[in-house]
């Protein structure tokens, strides 16, 4: 992804990146983990880039020129920002399919949804048994617990930062990422 630049010719701050090079390795370092992230969340690999391009722009016109060691807990707020916009996109979209079309002859609108497990085969035949078992428990779980076990767990951010990413107290957090470990060990308990 190319960053944005400053507007160098009038000298005034556009909220772009002042140190370009900086950002595009920060953006290259985190955005595999930031696709997984939205894969899960989402259960749809296209939704899942446009989710991680989205907030990637956002991110770099808006916090580019912050403090590096700022950039992680925003760039991941931004990202979940984003991935809960599109959920919300997503439940209006259904609630107003199912309104038009329920007439009974059409066919049920959770099947288009991304990430029915009846889109899924593919997936499943990629990944290994316990991954697909973790991928599936993750999905299940509530979008907040999601949030707090993807970036405690798999980002290894901080009780603080998480909190800062998903806008919420670090009790919150903590509360959030013990249900989820919770379900997690419950439902994965025959993958140890």
């Amino acid at each position: 992804m190319t960053v944005p630049r400053r507007d160098e010719g009038q000298g005034k701050e556009t909220g772009l990146a002042t140190d370009t090079a900086a950002l595009e390795r920060f953006l290259a370092d985190v955005e595999r983990r930031a696709l997984g992230m939205a894969r899960l969340a989402t259960g749809d690999p296209e939704e899942a880039l446009d989710a991680v391009q989205d907030a990637m722009f956002r991110f770099a016109r808006r916090y580019g020129n912050r403090p590096e060691q700022q950039w992680k807990p925003l760039f991941f707020k931004v990202l979940v920002n984003r991935i809960r916009d599109g959920h919300r996109r997503r439940a209006v979209r259904l609630r107003h399919t199912a309104s038009l079309a329920d007439d009974g002859r059409s066919p049920d609108p959770l099947d288009r949804v991304a990430g029915h497990p009846a889109e899924e085969p593919d997936a499943a035949a990629e990944a290994s048994d316990a991954m697909e078992a973790l991928g599936l428990a993750l999905e299940r779980l509530p979008p907040r617990q999601q949030e707090a076990f993807m970036l405690r767990c798999l980002e290894g951010l901080d009780v603080r930062t998480t909190a800062r990413a998903m806008g919420c107290s670090e009790g919150s957090v903590k509360t959030h990422y013990f249900r989820a470990l919770a379900v997690l060990r419950e439902e994965l308990e025959d993958y140890r």
